[in-house]
């Protein structure tokens, strides 16, 4: 039985996927999102972002655009168009600020963007709102 589309049994924490091709930026959303609560999987640019995205179904993308390889904007016009990830939301998390950056990126199917430097808790925050709406609950870090 799934209690969600992650494929996660009932009760386990939602899956999210951090793309950014900064290891040290990585590690340190990683590091805070695992202890928020959630699963966390990994991937240093676009192209492998799609891999992940289809074989692990995450419950939301934290992309960053400039990336390797394939951008972020690609990576997320293909998962947006490709039927097994297209569901998937995709939070843009990018050092590009200006007006126009989160028009294209929302043109390319992201479907919030926040800009870096970010603070690890504003992104726990937007991502808590990005998968209530969704209709997922993140499960509480016991002690919590």
């Amino acid at each position: 039985m799934r209690a969600d589309s992650s494929g996660a049994p009932p009760g386990e924490a939602p899956l999210i996927l951090v793309v950014d091709d900064f290891e040290d930026n990585r590690a340190m959303y990683v590091q805070f999102l695992r202890f928020a609560g959630f699963r966390v999987a990994e991937a240093e640019n676009g192209k492998v972002a799609l891999d992940q995205a289809t074989t692990l179904r995450p419950d939301l993308i934290v992309m960053d655009l400039s990336l390797p390889v394939m951008d972020g904007w690609e990576a997320t016009r293909r998962l947006k168009g490709d039927e097994r990830t297209k569901r998937i939301p995709v939070l843009a998390l990018t050092g590009h600020a200006l007006g126009r950056h989160s028009e294209v990126a929302r043109e390319a199917g992201c479907d919030a963007f926040l800009t870096k430097p970010c603070l690890p808790e504003d992104l726990v925050a937007e991502i808590r709102r990005i998968l209530a709406g969704a209709g997922l609950k993140t499960k509480p870090k016991s002690g919590r």
